[in-house]
């Protein structure tokens, strides 16, 4: 699969999520075999690039090629501006996001809510696509509500606007993240397009994406939610992909050494306050799945260094690769 002179390799792709896919974030996927991780959802709206928040979000210095940033907006103008912005500090690809199902995006008729006025998507194609000299993605959902499944439209839209790829959801914007995605939508626009065509909706396996190129003949598949906590999913899921056979699950000496890593990137980026409150979802993302959990999480968002956060949960580990109970004392 290429997205325009870039080749995405293997095809798993790290989804855009707000407040998740940061720069650490995108390096650790990338690091664990995404062929490609998209940037969170950053504005638009020019009253806001110079805050801490979009300074970093444009900030992509050392990050693996090809780098993906995703803009958000409703003004094609503003949205082309957006773009040339973007590319100027690192971009490599442009994404639009009409994808995001949040209310208070689409309050705002940005994101998923775009989709009710297919006369504004081709005005915002058209206009990023012109904007800039790099290729420009998009992503939708399968539309609105059930009564309002327009994303075979929308995806024509996008091939005749110079879209590169497109991303699809396969759910509508009232469902949120909640039934099952709608597998037959994605193959039923991949089947009408010419462009790449990326599944998204419940990868969470390696075996589930296999299928899912197999069911909707995507040329790739997108993981959001599934890689939170479980950053070595994209290296299982290209393995599986490549051989046909299953990775062992990581060690819990490979989860450590893998989370530690993290966090310390995560106080690097963000300063140590900043990085300490982010790397509390993280935390409690990667020990989800054990007995442990809320006791864990209740004494390290207690945490409030960076070395203390480092001593609580590599202790926590070392206890569980020891096969001991891990002992939580409060934080200091």
């Amino acid at each position: 699969m290429r997205i325009g002179p870039y080749p995405i390799d293997p095809k798993v792709i790290l989804a855009p999520m707000a407040g998740v896919t940061d720069k650490p974030f995108r390096v650790l996927c990338k690091r664990l075999g995404a062929g490609l991780a998209v940037s969170e959802m950053t504005t638009s709206d020019p009253r806001f690039w110079s805050t801490t928040k979009s300074l970093r979000r444009t900030d992509h210095a050392g990050e693996p090629d090809p780098v993906s940033v995703q803009i958000a907006g409703t003004v094609p103008a503003l949205m082309a501006e957006a773009a040339r912005h973007n590319v100027a500090h690192g971009a490599q690809l442009i994404d639009i996001n009409m994808g995001c199902p949040a209310k208070k995006v689409c309050n705002a008729w940005a994101g998923s809510a775009l989709m009710r006025d297919e006369r504004l998507v081709a005005d915002i194609l058209e206009a990023v696509v012109a904007a800039v000299d790099v290729p420009v993605t998009l992503k939708i959902r399968t539309g609105w509500d059930s009564d309002h499944r327009n994303a075979p439209a929308i995806a024509r839209i996008a091939q005749e606007s110079g879209i590169a790829a497109l991303a699809v959801h396969g759910r509508t914007r009232d469902q949120h993240y909640t039934g099952s995605a709608e597998y037959e939508t994605i193959a039923a626009i991949k089947a009408a397009l010419r462009i790449p065509v990326i599944a998204n909706g419940d990868v969470d396996s390696a075996r589930k994406a296999a299928e899912v190129l197999r069911t909707t003949g995507a040329d790739a598949v997108m993981i959001g939610r599934a890689a939170q906590g479980r950053p070595w999913i994209f290296r299982e899921v290209a393995h599986y992909l490549a051989t046909g056979e299953l990775l062992p699950e990581p060690t819990v000496q490979d989860v450590r050494d893998i989370l530690l890593g993290h966090l310390r990137d995560l106080h690097a980026f963000h300063g140590e306050e900043r990085g300490v409150r982010i790397a509390r979802k993280h935390l409690g993302w990667y020990a989800k799945d054990r007995p442990e959990n809320h006791a864990f999480r209740a004494v390290v968002n207690r945490a409030q260094t960076a070395e203390e956060q480092l001593r609580l949960t590599r202790d926590y580990f070392d206890a569980l690769a020891a096969g001991v109970a891990p002992e939580l004392p409060a934080a200091a």
